[in-house]
């Protein structure tokens, strides 16, 4: 099958942003893209569902769930007892599945849009019956117009304010729910407009280790629900709201960038996305990778250790709370921090969640004060298509131990399956586990998508 996608692209240069996304968002058909997509998409939705069955009883989870309503008509929170309004279960569950910080990851947009995307179409595939397929199709339009959107206006100094993922998921989520209910164009050009009226998301979070960083993907999700069925109702919204003077990309001072957008001009964009091995942010990935490959193979005692130097591209270093030695109020901060994941990692030789119970330990401290984090310009220069990272160890002896990794190492299908199937066997059972996943890797042949989320009540 060819590497390139064969699906037109509307041509007419005056015509506005929101009317281009739209026309080619309805245009997404899964006999046009790369049979790769359907695995990726299982992967996913294992992943999202994996990792919000492990974070269901996490504070933000409960407080999540706390503030939902039953509604016998709606839909089905993870792991939930009742179901709740639609808008309500895309929150929930959108919330849960950012809980561990192990969401999936899209570089080139510095965003999580699965756990927006995701949510949003679990949702609404229990409003009205939609085949897999369409479910699927709708999964890469949302990847696409994400990951589209966040290359064209998502840098290191945009993302030290705005929340990337708060800025790409409105538009991402709304595009897959409109091609998944099969708007018509009009309506979906005005889900779109209004979905970029709902942007959101500051990261001052980071400073502090506030927790409205686990909401910010409930109110994207909850709102690309609200942005689609307003749509679907006659709602209309202004079609230049992208590009126009007072519009999204001139708010983040990016307005020349909106002529540059252009969905499938290569490989689908969810096929760019990676799934992630360390529970902790993003930047904080290939480092901590690193640092085990050092403590796996060198096996130094932790006293040992003299000096410690990190190497990531400029934008692990400028991203909000990754350059952090410390103090650590929460967990958060720790997930965040590139130095105590390194640490944390040459102290455990493990990268497992239990690594942030060790914020006040006293030998994570002493590895981070012996740490510096620097810039790498060939890092710099290869991101985000790749996302390098290094770290290099001295002992006392004088020895030097250094690995440098050109980028990060994938979680891989059969490890997001397993921690997935370990996760809800854990909530449901063995057999409902295995069914659920079968479910879900049979999605391309089922003719209702919605009954493969309705099992994952409790």
């Amino acid at each position: 099958m060819s590497s390139a996608v064969a699906i037109p692209v509307a041509a007419a240069s005056r015509e506005p942003l929101a009317a281009r996304l739209a026309h080619d968002v309805l245009e997404v058909s899964l006999d046009r893209l790369p049979a790769e997509v359907v695995e990726k998409t299982c992967v996913c939705l294992m992943d999202l569902i994996g990792c919000a069955f492990e974070s269901k009883d996490l504070p933000w989870s409960r407080q999540a769930r706390a503030m939902t309503d039953r509604n016998d008509a709606g839909a089905t929170v993870i792991g939930g007892s009742q179901r709740v309004g639609v808008g309500e279960a895309a929150f929930v569950n959108a919330v849960m599945g950012h809980g561990l910080v192990r969401e999936d990851m899209h570089a080139g947009s510095i965003s999580h849009l699965g756990i927006v995307v995701l949510p949003t179409l679990m949702a609404l595939a229990q409003t009205r019956r939609v085949s897999g397929r369409d479910f699927i199709a709708a999964v890469v339009a949302g990847y696409e117009v994400g990951g589209c959107i966040g290359r064209a206006v998502m840098d290191a100094q945009v993302a030290r304010i705005h929340r990337p993922t708060g800025v790409t998921g409105p538009l991402a989520a709304a595009a897959a729910g409109a091609r998944l209910l099969g708007l018509d164009a009009a309506a979906a050009t005005s889900a779109l407009s209004i979905a970029a009226n709902t942007i959101l998301g500051f990261n001052q979070w980071a400073h502090t280790g506030g927790s409205e960083m686990f909401f910010h993907p409930g109110f994207v999700a909850r709102n690309a629900v609200s942005a689609v069925r307003l749509a679907q109702a006659g709602a209309y919204a202004s079609p230049t709201a992208l590009e126009g003077e007072a519009g999204m990309f001139a708010a983040l001072g990016k307005r020349a960038n909106a002529a540059q957008v252009e969905l499938f001009r290569g490989m689908p964009e969810l096929l760019s996305v990676y799934h992630k091995p360390v529970p902790a942010c993003n930047f904080a990935q290939t480092p901590s990778q690193a640092a085990l490959e050092i403590a796996r193979s060198a096996r130094l005692a932790p006293e040992r250790i003299a000096a410690i130097r990190i190497r990531v591209p400029r934008a692990g270093k400028l991203y909000p709370g990754c350059d952090h030695p410390g103090p650590f109020a929460t967990a958060l901060q720790g997930k965040m921090s590139i130095q105590f994941n390194v640490a944390a990692a040459l102290l455990t030789g493990t990268v497992a969640e239990s690594n942030f119970d060790l914020l006040d330990d006293a030998r994570v401290q002493r590895l981070i004060g012996l740490a510096t984090l620097e810039v790498d310009e060939p890092m710099t220069a290869a991101y985000p298509q790749r996302q390098g990272g290094e770290v290099e160890v001295l002992d006392s002896a004088g020895a030097l131990h250094r690995t440098r990794l050109p980028d990060v190492v994938n979680a891989s299908f059969d490890d997001v399956r397993a921690r997935f199937r370990a996760a809800v066997a854990a909530a449901l059972g063995d057999r409902r586990a295995a069914a659920i996943g079968q479910a879900i890797e049979d999605l391309d042949r089922s003719e209702d998508a919605g009954a493969m989320v309705t099992p994952l009540g409790a």
